[in-house]
């Protein structure tokens, strides 16, 4: 069995207020996560039909800020799947609302987990040319060969920040 990307986009519209703004006068970058887990946990859902989990945000590009005036169209499907997890997909679209100019502000894959062991997952099937792109790409690069692995519940805080410690910020 099979599911569409389409048949998991989740679209949701927001309006920037003042109270989503940080000292820099652009969106928060936390309300910012707040809503991409959000459209993602719907997307996620559309997929497994049983509850879901975020486990974890895989890559997150910050492209270009969000200011007041500013709309966010938030854009979320299902990109691949495993046994009990499911990559999503999300892009925030912006739009500056007194000129009309729309832009790209943000990319993520997120990735979500079934509580239900037992689950069979549908295999998912990109149709645009932008699906076949980033499933794609889904399938080419394992996001979690990078993951720092969990600590186990003996560890001191120490080895926590040396396991921390793998992770690049330059690329």
């Amino acid at each position: 069995m099979s599911v569409t990307c389409r048949q998991t986009l989740s679209i949701s519209n927001h309006r920037v207020f003042v109270n989503d703004l940080n000292e820099h006068e652009t969106v928060y970058g936390g309300r910012l996560l707040e809503l991409l887990d959000g459209s993602a946990s719907i997307s996620a859902s559309r997929l497994a039909r049983v509850e879901t989990v975020t486990a974890s945000i895989d890559q997150l590009n910050f492209i270009a800020p969000f200011k007041m005036q500013d709309s966010l169209c938030i854009e979320s499907y299902v990109s691949g799947a495993g046994h009990r997890s499911v990559e999503i997909f999300t892009k925030i679209i912006g739009e500056h609302l007194k000129t009309g100019e729309r832009f790209l502000g943000l990319t993520a894959f997120l990735t979500f987990v079934t509580i239900d062991k037992n689950v069979v997952l549908p295999s998912i099937e990109p149709l645009t040319a932008e699906e076949k792109f980033i499933c794609q790409a889904t399938r080419n690069v394992k996001r979690t060969a990078w993951r720092p692995s969990k600590p186990k519940k003996s560890s001191t805080r120490k080895s926590t920040l040396n396991i921390l410690g793998i992770i690049n910020f330059n690329h």
